[in-house]
């Protein structure tokens, strides 16, 4: 098998190709570096609409992991760049791929579980529908910019990835120093459910993907048991050994944050991997603490 991967020096990215290419699976790259000198690279520029020639030739499946990172203040510019760094990246290559002579099997889009919006204690599968806000608009167009490859009855599988646990990335990178330092709390009410995977789980479910064909459509990358905020930062400081008394409140959080604030922070997804456990997926970690513990190895 050969795979193409857009974003691959992002967290999940390099993961994803290190795992494939010890299981034997060829892996190309789409780079924005146009000097790059390896022969795995293909340059691509997506908001001009240039590939290089020959990035799909023997190419079984496409993943798209590209994407600005949602971390920090949310101006209008951070928000256009999150917006179209999702939706025309993935527009463009559903569009070229649609129109290849010879097409790619599947096309493995990221998605996150944002397009659910602030759903409480509701439990969302994926046939549940999207939600209201920023983050549940992009993802909704993210998914809906793949539709010309569904429409080449090209395989694609939008993941609605949740918060990826890692310690050299992500949310838990970010954490590990103000709960070290024993300033870890609940933010807002604590109540607020967050859906959590570990980078390994994640990696391992588009393994899954890429080589079960009866799995298209929506899919959530998530643990089987998600956890509240409260219950999150408890674990963490458990399995760090350190105390977490210093919670942030809601009107604290939105002052220093903003709208990013309630989108990530304070807003509640209780989102469970349905299609993945009905496919026979084995999680290595089903349990927040466990994943924790392997995690930071402690």
């Amino acid at each position: 098998m050969r795979v193409l991967i857009s974003g691959a020096g992002g967290l999940v990215g390099q993961a994803l190709q290190e795992r494939l290419r010890k299981d034997g699976i060829d892996v190309n790259r789409l780079v924005r570096v146009k000097d790059s000198k390896s022969c795995c690279n293909y340059f691509w520029d997506p908001y001009n609409e240039e590939i290089a020639e020959g990035a799909f030739d023997g190419v079984d499946a496409v993943i798209n992991l590209s994407g600005e990172s949602i971390a920090g203040y949310w101006s209008e510019n951070k928000k256009k760049k999150i917006r179209e760094s999702r939706i025309k990246t993935t527009s463009f290559l559903s569009q070229t791929i649609s129109h290849l002579d010879q097409q790619p099997k599947t096309f493995i889009c990221a998605s996150a579980i944002g397009y659910y919006g602030d759903r409480g204690d509701e439990l969302l599968t994926e046939s549940s529908k999207f939600g209201t806000g920023f983050l549940a608009d992009v993802c909704r167009e993210w998914e809906a910019a793949t539709a010309p490859a569904t429409a080449k009855g090209i395989r694609v599988v939008n993941l609605r990835i949740g918060v990826v646990l890692n310690k050299k990335g992500g949310a838990l990178a970010k954490m590990l120093l103000p709960f070290k330092l024993g300033a870890g709390g609940i933010v807002g009410s604590g109540n607020q459910f967050w859906s959590w995977i570990s980078l390994e789980d994640l990696v391992g479910a588009i393994q899954h993907v890429l080589t079960n064909d009866n799995l298209s459509g929506a899919l959530n990358a998530v643990a089987p048991n998600f956890a509240t905020n409260k219950e999150f930062t408890k674990t963490l400081g458990k399995v760090l050994a350190r105390p977490t008394i210093l919670p942030l409140p809601e009107f604290a959080a939105k002052t220093f944050l903003g709208e990013m604030a309630d989108a990530l922070l304070l807003s509640s997804a209780k989102a469970e991997p349905k299609k993945l456990v009905d496919s026979g997926y084995e999680f290595k970690h089903k349990n927040l603490e466990t994943a924790l513990r392997q995690i930071l190895h402690r």
